[in-house]
C-alpha cells in the first residue's frame, strides 16, 4: 500500500519553509544565550534596545507558535505527516523523550530552572516536527532565512575581532589610567553593573577577567560564547555552501562570486577566531568526509582526504602548543563535569534531578577549588543526569535513530543538498559530546529542523541534483 502524497500546491509552496527559516535566522541574532540564563536577560525597553540587545528565550517561544499555527491552519499537515517516511519508532523516541521531560520536571530539585528549560525542549521537539512537515514541500527556502542569520552573526564576529574588542580594551585601560574621569558617572555605573568595572579596596578598576578575554580576542558573534559560534559554523556552513554551489548556474557570475567570497571567508574566520579546539577538529573531519562523498573526486578522494586531515591536524597542533603545555585544563574540567553527571544518574536513575538542573548536584560534588559549571558540556550525558535513564535512552533513540536513517537513505540515493545538511547536523551533534548546544535555542532549533527535513525526504525522491551545463550534441559523421 503506497503512502498518500501531498497535493501539488502544497508540494510547491515555499512559504512554510521560508517562515521557519526566518524564525531560525532571527533566533541566531537574538536568542543566543542558554535557556537557564533566561532571567538574567531583561526584555528590551525601547526600539533601539530591541535592535541592539539580545532577547530572552520566551520571545522566541512566541515566534515558533506562529509557524506551528500556520502549518495547522494553512497547510495540509495531516497529508504531509502521512506521506513522510518516518518510522513509528522515531516518533516513539521523540514522544517518549518529550513526555519524560515533563515527568522529570515534576520531581525536579529546582523547579525554577526546569521551568525555564522544559518549554525550550518542547520547542526543540516542535522544530523537528516542523522540519518533517517542511521537508514535504519546497524546503530549500528555509536556508534563506538561516543563511541571513548565520551570515550576520559571522559579520558580527568579524567586527569583534577587527574593531570591537580592540577598542573596548583600550577604552577600559584608558579609563582605568585616568580614574574614569573621561566618563560620566552614569556610564561608570553602567560599566560596573555589567561587570566591566570591579571595585577593589574602594577603587574602581577594569575587570581583569574581561581585559584578559578581550586580549585573547576569541569572538562569539551574537551567541553566548566562542564554542557556540564554532557550532553554528559546523551546523550551517555545509548546507549553505552546498545550496549556493547548486545555485551557481541560476545566478549572475558576479553575484555568485560575491556571495561565495562573503560566505566562505566569514565562516572560516569565525571558526578560526573563535579559538574552538573541538570545533576545529570536527571541521577537519567534516572536510575530509565531504571530499570522500564528492562524486567527482572518486579517483583522488582518498589522497585529498588524507591531505586535509594531515594539514588540519598539523595546524591544530601548531596553534595549541601552549595549551597542551599547560595541561589542557578545559579537557580535565569536562571530565569532572561528566563524572558528576554519571554519579547523579546513578543516584537518580528514574527521573534524574530535573531538566536544566545539573548545576545543583554538581555544586555538591565539585572540589572546593574547581570552577563552577551550569551545564554538563555533554548534551547526551545531560539527558541521563537531568531526566534519568529513560530520558537519556529515548533521546538517543530519537536523535541517533533519525541521523542513522537519514544517512542510510542519503547514501543509497545521493543528493547534494541532503548530504550537505547531514554533514552539518552530524558535525554539530558530535560537538554535543563536549558542549551544551542543545540548551542554546538557535543552535538546537536549527539542528533539529534540519534533521527533520533530512529524515523526511524519501530515498526515491532526492533533492535537486547539481545542475550540469547543457551538453552539445555530437555532429553527424
Amino acid at each position: 500500500m503506497t503512502r498518500p502524497q501531498p497535493t501539488s500546491h502544497a508540494a510547491e509552496s515555499p512559504v512554510p519553509a521560508l517562515l521557519l527559516g526566518l524564525v531560525l535566522g532571527l533566533s541566531i541574532l537574538k536568542l543566543g544565550n542558554p535557556v537557564i540564563l533566561e532571567e538574567q536577560i531583561g526584555v528590551p525597553g525601547s526600539l533601539m534596545e530591541w535592535i541592539q540587545r539580545p532577547w530572552p528565550t520566551r520571545v522566541g517561544l512566541f515566534l515558533l507558535p506562529v509557524v506551528v499555527l500556520f502549518h495547522l491552519f494553512a497547510t495540509p499537515w495531516r497529508e504531509r505527516l502521512a506521506a513522510a517516511p518516518v518510522p513509528a519508532w522515531i516518533w516513539f523516541g521523540l514522544g517518549g523523550w518529550t513526555f519524560w521531560q515533563w515527568l522529570s520536571h515534576g520531581g525536579s530539585v529546582d523547579t525554577r530552572l526546569s521551568g525555564l528549560t522544559v518549554p525550550h525542549l518542547l520547542a526543540v521537539s516542535a522544530c523537528f516536527v516542523l522540519g518533517v512537515l517542511t521537508g514535504r514541500t519546497r524546503w530549500q527556502p528555509l536556508l534563506v532565512g538561516l543563511g541571513i542569520g548565520a551570515t550576520l552573526c559571522w559579520l558580527q564576529a568579524f567586527n569583534q575581532h577587527t574593531f570591537e574588542f580592540r577598542y573596548a580594551r583600550e577604552a577600559l585601560v584608558t579609563g582605568q589610567q585616568s580614574g574614569w574621569t573621561n566618563l560620566a558617572p552614569a556610564d561608570v555605573a553602567e560599566l560596573r553593573q555589567n561587570g566591566l568595572i570591579v571595585t577593589t579596596n574602594g577603587v574602581d578598576i577594569a575587570n581583569p577577567a574581561i581585559l584578559d578575554k578581550l586580549a585573547r580576542g576569541r569572538v562569539h558573534g551574537s551567541l553566548v560564547y566562542p564554542n557556540a559560534l564554532a557550532g553554528l559554523v559546523l551546523l550551517a556552513f555545509p548546507p549553505l555552501a552546498t545550496a549556493l554551489w547548486l545555485s551557481r548556474h541560476r545566478l549572475r557570475p558576479l553575484v555568485f562570486a560575491l556571495a561565495a567570497g562573503l560566505l566562505g571567508p566569514l565562516a572560516f574566520c569565525s571558526l578560526l577566531w573563535s579559538g574552538s579546539r573541538s570545533g576545529w577538529l570536527i571541521a577537519v573531519a567534516m572536510a575530509a568526509l565531504a571530499v570522500l562523498l564528492h562524486p567527482r573526486l572518486r579517483k583522488v578522494r582518498i589522497p585529498i582526504a588524507v591531505a586535509a586531515l594531515v594539514l588540519g591536524l598539523g595546524a591544530f597542533a601548531f596553534r595549541n602548543q601552549a595549551y597542551f603545555k599547560k595541561g589542557a585544563t578545559s579537557v580535565s574540567a569536562r571530565f569532572d563535569y561528566w563524572k558528576a553527571a554519571a554519579q547523579n544518574t546513578v543516584e537518580n536513575p528514574f527521573r534524574g534531578s530535573g531538566p536544566g538542573t545539573f548545576m545543583r548536584p554538581y555544586a555538591k560534588r565539585k572540589a572546593p577549588d574547581a570552577e563552577m559549571a551550569r551545564l554538563v558540556h555533554n548534551d547526551y550525558l545531560q539527558q541521563f543526569s537531568d531526566s534519568g535513564i529513560p530520558g537519556g535512552i529515548t533521546y538517543l533513540l530519537w536523535v541517533l535513530g533519525s541521523l542513522g536513517l537519514a544517512w542510510a537513505r542519503a547514501l543509497r540515493s545521493p543528493s547534494a543538498l541532503r548530504l550537505g545538511i547531514l554533514v552539518g547536523v552530524t558535525g554539530w551533534l558530535i560537538q554535543g559530546l563536549s558542549e551544551f548546544g542543545l540548551y542554546i535555542p538557535p543552535l538546537a532549533w536549527s539542528c533539529f529542523a534540519l534533521l527533520g527535513i533530512a529524515v523526511s525526504l524519501p530515498p526515491e525522491n532526492p533533492s535537486t541534483p547539481d545542475p550540469a551545463p547543457a551538453q552539445t550534441p555530437p555532429s553527424p559523421a
